[in-house]
């Protein structure tokens, strides 16, 4: 199906758009995901076009957020063996990108939320395919930029809060009505869920499902 370095994706995809669909709803084969996320998101066209520039931002550059992302790292999945040894490969790695990134894009720099996201993505992939899939996904390499959740304000998160409230009201009534009654805001208990794009605080079989779930999403902007 996806052919060596998934070379021939995008014809199969536009070929049998829902024999991919069925078989990402079923679930994408762990040692095939972080593949997939990268040929659906179009990262992977994004790195083949800027050969060299990862290495340039991470070794030649400097960020104003440096101190920052040190001082996060620690925090990002600290209960995961990956991330848990201090100045370990898995630190050094999420630092990495999340330097480089801030870097390629001054205007949002660094926010802690990214962390999660990175963190989540070097798991199944080196830290140049990752920093190009969190390029892909915050830009908008195929669908629309995801970088509102943490310009000032952050915008598209209260977009999705805004959604997710009207969501519940309509499709769980009684339960959007005691949260009226008690008065609780989405704000209060997702912020953060969109923020990390739900790798934080969900076991983490289930994030991997709603990223597997998001990909279709992404996906039907690769169709248009």
């Amino acid at each position: 199906m996806i052919g060596v370095g998934g070379s021939d994706w995008k014809h199969y995809v536009r070929r049998k758009p829902n024999v991919v669909r069925r078989r990402i709803r079923k679930g994408i084969p762990d040692c095939l995901r972080g593949l997939v996320w990268q040929l659906i998101s179009g990262s992977r066209d994004l790195l083949l076009m800027n050969p060299g520039v990862y290495e340039q931002l991470v070794i030649y550059e400097t960020s104003a957020s440096e101190l920052d992302i040190i001082r996060d790292i620690s925090r990002t999945f600290p209960s995961h063996v990956f991330f848990q040894k201090r100045h370990g490969p898995g630190q050094r790695s999420l630092y990495n990108v999340l330097k480089a990134y801030s870097v390629y894009d001054r205007d949002v720099g660094y926010v802690q939320g990214m962390g999660f996201i990175a963190g989540l993505l070097l798991l199944y992939m080196s830290e140049e395919d990752a920093f190009w899939l969190l390029v892909a996904l915050l830009k908008g390499a195929v669908h629309a930029p995801m970088e509102g959740l943490y310009h000032a304000g952050l915008p598209l998160v209260q977009q999705y809060l805004f959604q997710l409230e009207s969501l519940v009201k309509e499709l769980i009534p009684k339960l959007g009505e005691h949260f009226t009654q008690e008065m609780i805001t989405p704000s209060m208990y997702a912020s953060q869920w969109f923020i990390t794009v739900f790798s934080y605080s969900f076991p983490f079989p289930l994030a991997l499902r709603i990223w597997d779930v998001f990909s279709l999403r992404v996906l039907k902007s690769c169709l248009k």
